[in-house]
């Protein structure tokens, strides 16, 4: 779907993008990284709206430095900040889109009829779009990127500005372009949560540059922790601790709990980590679970977050730039004396 080799874009003050080599296939991929890590200006590469400064990039076999055109037309687009016009409704806005990619006027309305229910959108898509909730927003910018019925839908940053039960709803609706309609999306995003529950692959870019490109089941293998997750009891108000103690009393190593409400288990700050050393250690946790008469809600092994390994592989590089800093600052003190 999308290829790049070697991609640079230089600006006179900063490298947005630094030599970045991708091949990314059909399905859902998230591409994650920082604020100001090269994302929207590989989207607008892509698109064939801003040159490359060296390297080449193709979307679906297309090049982006002679074909974009070409690539817009099957190549649906969801902009990250708000660029929606307020005076004119969801309907008009999206059947203007639906033209403006060479649909028929009838076959235009119809799709926009379509696409908007799709996203959400029912009654209120006659509105003028200057009333709408960010959310609303956010479904008019995925319908008209959808209207024309792309092969590939690129979505910059899709749940900016959306409350947790609005992100959630769009995460599902993103999914389902691909399960229900077989357009590949590229979506971008800095939470990488997100990505975990919504792609099937995931690429990490870091200061313009590849960090890692794999699956997402590589980047979420399981680990010998254990999650296990308890109720309370009348004679244990705090569950929880109470299975702590009887554990380590057991000779059985705690790792700790897993706090990460956002992109762990549900339930998080209740859920002791423990280290599995075999099969005995499912029995130990099962027994004291028992003997304490509280309730087992889960015990299962435990898989990475794609935080815990963006965090590993970022290290290095944190501590390359960190020494690099500090001979640049003995240098430029020796320069001074």
């Amino acid at each position: 779907m999308i290829a790049t080799e070697s991609l640079s874009k230089r600006f006179p003050r900063v490298t947005a993008l630094d030599r970045l080599s991708l091949d990314i296939g059909p399905g859902v991929t998230g591409l994650v990284g920082s604020n100001g890590a090269g994302k929207s200006t590989l989207i607008k590469i892509l698109l064939g709206l801003s040159p490359a400064t060296e390297g080449r990039a193709a979307v679906l076999g297309l090049d982006v430095a002679t074909e974009g055109a070409a690539i817009r037309e099957r190549v649906g687009y969801m902009p990250e900040h708000d660029c929606l016009p307020p005076d004119v409704s969801a309907t008009e806005f999206v059947v203007h889109m639906a033209r403006m990619s060479g649909l028929p006027p009838t076959a235009a309305r119809e799709r926009t009829a379509d696409t908007l229910r799709h996203v959400g959108l029912y009654e209120e898509r006659y509105r003028p779009i200057g009333g709408y909730s960010t959310g609303m927003k956010q479904r008019v910018k995925l319908a008209q990127a959808l209207v024309h019925d792309p092969k590939l839908v690129l979505l910059d940053e899709p749940t900016n500005g959306l409350d947790p039960v609005g992100r959630d709803e769009m995460l599902g609706l993103i999914r389902r372009v691909h399960t229900d309609f077989g357009i590949s999306v590229l979506v971008t995003s800095h939470l990488l949560g997100e990505l975990e529950r919504t792609c099937d692959h995931v690429v990490v870019i870091d200061g313009g540059a590849l960090l890692r490109s794999s699956s997402t089941s590589d980047f979420t293998r399981t680990t010998t922790t254990l999650a296990v997750e308890v109720t309370d009891s009348d004679a244990h108000p705090d569950g929880t601790d109470a299975l702590r103690r009887a554990l380590t009393g057991a000779g059985i190593k705690l790792v700790g709990h897993d706090g990460l409400d956002a992109e762990g288990l549900p339930g998080a700050g209740h859920i002791l980590l423990v280290e599995a050393t075999g099969e005995e250690t499912y029995d130990v946790v099962r027994d004291s679970v028992a003997g304490l008469g509280l309730g087992l809600i889960r015990m299962e092994q435990r898989r990475h977050h794609i935080a815990e390994v963006f965090r590993t592989e970022e290290a290095p590089r944190a501590a390359v730039a960190a020494t690099a800093g500090a001979g640049e600052q003995k240098g430029s003190g020796r320069d001074e004396h």
